[in-house]
């Protein structure tokens, strides 16, 4: 497949939220260049975050432009529109350069049987007779995808009729759904989107375990690896049997924080000579709360005062997040008692470090989702940022290279 925009070996997803932060990210991947790794950054930001903040993705595309031109970065950047639909996807087209495709909603509508037929007739390599893809199984898997590909395709060609085909990057998303696809399920799903004839760079399949919000995985991370390294096998095949394009990789939604699978992705990266795309969102937000608090003062008074008006609008906050929280409503701590903390115990609370017994990540999920209070707060929140702006930044840039780029890409073993 041609007319594709080049994506590198390693991306790397970057939330933020309020647009205040590129540069503080970019200084991740200006860290690992330093290493001699290259992390191509991509700033993502969905509709319903910009609907929810009352930004525009102009504004996300103006503060990356100046984060670029500040650093002098020279190396390949995007702007990712974040799981968007078709009727989603025109407010970005003038801005973006990256395009997660989301159908997930789609998936499992049934498709008509002449659309399955005429995808097992296409493909017969899909079904060698094993249990698991006989011609029955792989129909199943067709009935349940199939119509949640040509979806894909309708807005991939929505988007490349306006932008021009090769002028951006093509990730298809499946992740936001019940259950897991198995290595057998991304297979037929690949053979279906290479009829659609797109030239796709990253896809998201949803893996086995919990992906929670801002903190760690929750499930067997010796089944997550082994189907990890199943699907770069799948990979493998897709680019040399359908000639995807060859930088076509796995991409980890909801990635950030995932420390305890770290370990198995670069294990399967360094044993496959393959690439991934890990997306990060809440992450940045968070370390912003941090950051406020760690400044003390009005900083520490207004991330107080966030997880107090968080605990008051607690469900209507985690209602559009309710499959991926867990939050124990029994440990979440009285405002009043937040009120007493000093700015180590807010910052120990809320950052992500699982060996500090004051660490709670029912606080951190309330506050991953409680980024709407911060934006009813208009100016008052964008003015903190700016004033306490060095304690902010210092937290940006530690959490996302420290915590996630150097045990993804530079860690040894």
């Amino acid at each position: 497949m041609k007319n594709y925009l080049p994506l590198g070996k390693y991306s790397f997803g970057m939330g933020d939220r309020f647009a205040r932060q590129a540069r503080a990210q970019l200084q991740t991947c200006l860290r690992a260049a330093g290493e001699g790794v290259d992390v191509i950054p991509v700033w993502n930001k969905s509709n319903r975050e910009h609907v929810t903040i009352g930004s525009e993705p102009a504004q996300s595309r103006k503060a990356v432009e100046a984060a670029v031109k500040a650093l002098n970065w020279k190396k390949p950047y995007f702007l990712d529109a974040d799981h968007i639909q078709l009727e989603t996807v025109d407010r970005f087209l003038p801005h973006s350069n990256f395009y997660t495709i989301d159908v997930a909603d789609w998936i499992g509508k049934r498709a008509p049987a002449e659309a399955v037929k005429r995808l097992m007739d296409r493909h017969p390599e899909l079904s060698n007779g094993t249990v698991e893809t006989d011609r029955a199984a792989v129909e199943k898997i067709a009935f349940k995808y199939l119509l949640a590909v040509q979806e894909a395709g309708k807005i991939y060609r929505h988007i490349a009729k306006a932008k021009g085909a090769g002028c951006f990057v093509t990730e298809v998303s499946m992740d936001e759904t019940d259950s897991p696809q198995t290595p057998v399920e991304l297979r037929v799903i690949l053979a279906a989107l290479s009829d659609e004839a797109i030239p796709l760079q990253t896809i998201a399949p949803k893996f086995t375990g919990r992906f929670n919000k801002g903190v760690d995985y929750v499930g067997d991370i010796a089944q997550f690896e082994k189907e990890f390294n199943e699907d770069l096998g799948v990979i493998a095949f897709a680019i040399k049997e359908y000639g995807f394009p060859s930088s076509l990789k796995l991409s980890v939604h909801s990635g950030s924080d995932k420390f305890s699978i770290y370990g198995a992705i670069r294990r399967a990266l360094r044993q496959s000579g393959a690439g991934v795309h890990l997306k990060t969102a809440g992450t940045t937000w968070l370390e912003e709360i941090i950051g406020l608090a760690a400044a003390d003062g009005g900083g520490l008074a207004l991330a107080k005062e966030i997880y107090r008006e968080a605990l008051v609008h607690i469900d209507e906050l985690c209602m559009p997040y309710a499959t991926v929280l867990d939050i124990d409503r029994s440990r979440l701590p009285a405002a009043s008692v937040v009120q007493g903390w000093d700015s180590g115990q807010f910052v120990s609370a809320v950052r992500h470090d699982q060996k500090n017994p004051a660490y709670n990540p029912n606080v951190r999920q309330l506050l991953h989702v409680g980024y709407k209070i911060a934006a009813k707060m208009g100016m008052r929140y964008l003015n903190a940022l700016e004033q306490y702006e060095a304690s902010v930044a210092a937290n940006v840039t530690e959490n996302l290279y420290e915590r996630h780029v150097k045990p993804l890409f530079l860690s040894q073993g």
